[in-house]
């Protein structure tokens, strides 16, 4: 693969000659590399110089270490998520952002519908939604794939009080379809709002993203408002930063 030079950090050298064999394909996604152990005698190398070079690696969010397998490469695709909130949702076919982005981008998607329940919001969701002490909220928790692979979380809140029943959300519907839903019982949104947060992925999302806990994921949280300016829904959105590019666009409001 190469021969390593002074004076830059040995383990850094190593890091880089097999990124760039990730890079030009040697190591399809979906590959192992060589072992800690036959790397460490490539370069002539201790386990321990090859550990931070394999740590450098999962942060870039290149490798994920597997049992059994040791460090396989992953897939890093990049879709563009542009955000755009229709002036009117109820114009709008009740399909999926999710689903147009990826279709953009030349893939093929898929939703999978894992939770829609009344449950006892976490306390942070609970916070932005206002709830009462022993109010529940209407949780659809979604996993969404490009061509099988998984690619992002969604989870929606929406207050029982505005929802009125699980059976809201049936049959199951994108956030157009929902906002829609919950405007015909007087609560349609008329402001959004979108927090984002650059943080290290949760165990669990790791485990469905297919990438190393602590690697950086984009926590997208959505919020809408009703004419009132209270919360009707939030929406936490949970994507690996490395297979994403955020973009956001808007129109100029030429009324005087």
């Amino acid at each position: 693969m190469g021969s390593l030079e002074a004076p830059k950090a040995r383990y850094k050298q190593v890091a880089e000659l097999l990124r760039d064999a990730i890079k030009r394909g040697e190591y399809p996604a979906g590959t192992s590399l060589p072992s800690q152990p036959e790397l460490a005698r490539e370069y002539d190398l201790n386990q321990s110089s090859i550990s931070r070079a394999m740590a450098m690696l999962r942060s870039e969010g290149l490798i994920r270490t597997e049992h059994g397998k040791g460090s396989v490469v992953l897939e890093v695709p990049t879709v563009k998520r542009v955000r755009r909130i229709d002036k009117d949702y109820r114009s709008r076919p009740a399909g999926s952002s999710f689903a147009e982005e990826l279709t953009k981008a030349g893939r093929t998607s898929r939703t999978e519908l894992v939770t829609c329940d009344a449950v006892d919001a976490p306390a942070d969701i609970a916070e932005v939604l206002h709830l009462g002490e022993s109010e529940q909220a209407l949780l659809r928790k979604r996993h969404m794939y490009a061509e099988d692979k998984p690619i992002q979380i969604a989870a929606s809140y929406i207050p029982m009080s505005v929802a009125g029943g699980v059976d809201i959300a049936k049959p199951d519907t994108g956030p157009s379809g929902m906002y829609a839903r919950i405007a015909e019982r007087g609560f349609g949104p008329v402001r959004f709002t979108e927090d984002i947060e650059v943080r290290g992925a949760k165990q669990d999302e790791a485990d469905f993203l297919n990438i190393s806990a602590g690697q950086p994921v984009f926590a997208i949280l959505r919020t809408a408002f009703d004419q009132d300016d209270h919360p009707v829904e939030t929406c936490l959105n949970v994507l690996a930063a490395l297979q994403w590019k955020l973009t956001y666009a808007w129109e100029q409001d030429t009324k005087s």
